[in-house]
């Protein structure tokens, strides 16, 4: 996996800086969601492996099925990319590669995912009011990914980068009861 990273990085970043420099970022990122979606497809993934089949047929390959997804014609500069991928045996990689260019586009743009988990669905203001106050207190633009838990009881628990802050009462009694115990 380590690896796969080494490896996608550059072009991520590559990708990443013409696009920028291009004004296409968003662009970009959608073109490298949905070709790295056709990546993962079985059939594709076969056809990738297949010696038989020339970089140039591959390259024609995923740019067409995008075409057909999208009903748009790709870029020169995104049809360009493919085929160096292409070239270098790197179709495969495009899973990774999108995933470090959404990463870059995040720190560009000053975004971070937070992660809320609470036990009952959180109304628009409460959302709201959460965003808020992570963006107050990171200095980003907080994107914010809600699940609920029934098993936490009450409050919720939230997680931004590295951070986790477990504010549910199922996560306060576990403090508690290690508190008693100890």
């Amino acid at each position: 996996m380590a690896e796969l990273t080494t490896l996608a990085r550059p072009y991520a970043k590559a990708a990443f800086d013409y696009a920028k420099e291009h004004n296409a970022i968003s662009n970009w990122e959608a073109f490298l969601l949905i070709a790295s979606d056709v990546v993962r497809n079985e059939d594709f993934a076969s056809l990738l492996n297949n010696p038989a089949i020339s970089a140039q047929q591959k390259a024609d390959i995923l740019m067409d099925a995008y075409g057909k997804l999208t009903a748009e014609q790709a870029s020169q500069a995104l049809t360009n990319f493919i085929k160096q991928l292409a070239e270098h045996d790197r179709l495969a990689l495009m899973p990774e590669i999108t995933a470090h260019y959404t990463k870059l586009k995040s720190q560009e743009l000053k975004q971070v995912d937070a992660y809320v988990t609470s036990a009952f669905p959180l109304t628009e203001a409460q959302s709201k009011k959460l965003q808020e106050r992570l963006a107050l207190s990171t200095g980003s633009i907080v994107i914010l990914h809600e699940s609920v838990d029934p098993n936490l009881l009450g409050g919720a628990t939230i997680k931004v980068g590295d951070k986790f802050t477990d504010g549910s009462v199922r996560g306060k009694l576990k403090q508690l009861k290690t508190q008693l115990t100890a």
